[in-house]
């Protein structure tokens, strides 16, 4: 039996050699198809494992409690950012945060309350700039890191803030702009401090910190008439082995005085991921489904070959069956030759949608694409089934000619 496999594999790679150029151009179609499907899936889970790698990085120490009850599904009207103003009025209050600082095991809590507008400073301005408003401990719990000047912190003016280092040389032509004035929703502000540049543009708090402007709570308070919007509460816990009990703590504390109404949830470890995994999910799903049309053209291509095959070695089928192949001796060697034409190209598209996706990585995003074994599995296990699939018929057409029919074929 090993030894008639062996043969099949031989004379479907002498086939295939044969028509070189056939072969390759067929193997294109599962080409495309699985490259595109690598490039998809490597890079959404290259976006998930950023913010996985950065809760690990604060030392697995932190959770965030942000308004409305996330839900654990992955409908696209479910998964956007809860960062996003995705509700009207928050749930999240002052009063919570001052529940959350007694709850045993807590270290430091931190508001983030995200206040619309534009930036400008003389003929420069910015549309786009996330403008926080939270307190000191932030720094602390994102691990952000001062380049020049100081942290918002109790004792600063109410006008003054802390920017980003691309929001620096966006408005100022340069990340050194201590003492410079800028404008946010037409009030003065005064730069006290720059942020070192992290390039980290996803993260668990939704903040591209590089391009925001930090002020305090107060200060955000007064564009929203003196009222706080707070969108997330981050909490660092004392340590790793505390933090479960921190969580549970502060669930039955906001249980308690939101009046056991679960509007917010209680985020730490792989959920804080979860909302921004399940939107990447959900664009590599669509996406997706229109790379898998790129396969079905792939197999079309496969099958269509694999008929002119057929028709082209009838004699070739006769003199087997004649000398004693089984129709099932014959079905094995075609789909072999298919099978082969859908590994390769499979193996080929594998490599090929790795390389783009690193290609787009460097060029055009922050973050590295994600390798697992699940995407290679994924894509060698798409092109097996196409190879099998669309050559099935084909291999069957071909076992099911008469012997004495087909002799008589002379080409």
């Amino acid at each position: 039996m090993r030894l008639l496999v062996l043969n099949h594999i031989q004379n479907a790679y002498d086939s295939l050699r044969s028509t070189r150029m056939r072969t390759n151009l067929t193997m294109l179609g599962v080409t495309i198809g699985v490259a595109s499907i690598t490039l998809i899936l490597s890079l959404s889970g290259g976006a998930t494992k950023v913010i996985t790698d950065q809760v690990d990085e604060l030392g697995g120490n932190i959770a965030v409690v942000r308004p409305g009850d996330v839900p654990q599904t992955t409908r696209l009207d479910n998964i956007a950012s809860p960062m996003n103003h995705s509700y009207a009025t928050s749930s999240l209050t002052e009063r919570d945060m001052k529940a959350i600082r007694l709850v045993p095991g807590v270290e430091a809590v931190a508001p983030v309350m995200l206040v619309g507008g534009n930036v400008a400073a003389g003929n420069n301005s910015s549309s786009n700039t996330p403008i926080v408003a939270t307190t000191p401990d932030l720094i602390s719990i994102s691990n952000l890191t001062v380049k020049d000047g100081q942290f918002i912190d109790s004792v600063t003016n109410r006008d003054t803030a802390v920017i980003g280092a691309q929001l620096s040389v966006d408005l100022f032509g340069t990340d050194q702009s201590i003492g410079q004035n800028f404008k946010i929703r037409g009030q003065d502000f005064t730069v006290i401090g720059v942020l070192k540049r992290a390039n980290k543009p996803i993260n668990y708090n939704n903040i591209d910190f590089d391009h925001a402007a930090i002020v305090s709570l107060e200060s955000g308070k007064s564009f929203n008439q003196g009222v706080a919007q707070i969108q997330q509460i981050d909490i660092k816990a004392t340590d790793q082995n505390s933090l479960p009990s921190v969580v549970e703590g502060t669930k039955k504390a906001l249980g308690a005085a939101h009046k056991n109404e679960h509007d917010f949830s209680v985020l730490s470890g792989d959920d804080l991921s979860r909302p921004t995994s399940q939107l990447f999910f959900a664009v590599a799903a669509a996406m997706t489904a229109v790379a898998a049309i790129s396969l079905i053209v792939g197999g079309i291509g496969i099958m269509n070959i694999m008929l002119v095959t057929v028709a082209e070695r009838t004699r070739e089928i006769g003199i087997r069956k004649a000398l004693g192949a089984s129709n099932g001796h014959i079905t094995a060697q075609f789909l072999i030759e298919s099978l082969a034409i859908g590994i390769g190209g499979g193996l080929f598209g594998y490599i090929a949608g790795y390389l783009l996706a690193f290609i787009v990585s460097r060029s055009v995003l922050t973050f590295d694409p994600l390798f697992s074994w699940q995407i290679a599995g994924l894509a060698i296990g798409t092109s097996v089934v196409v190879g099998i699939l669309f050559g099935l018929y084909p291999a069957i057409r071909a076992s099911r000619k008469d012997p004495i029919e087909a002799l008589r074929q002379y080409h």
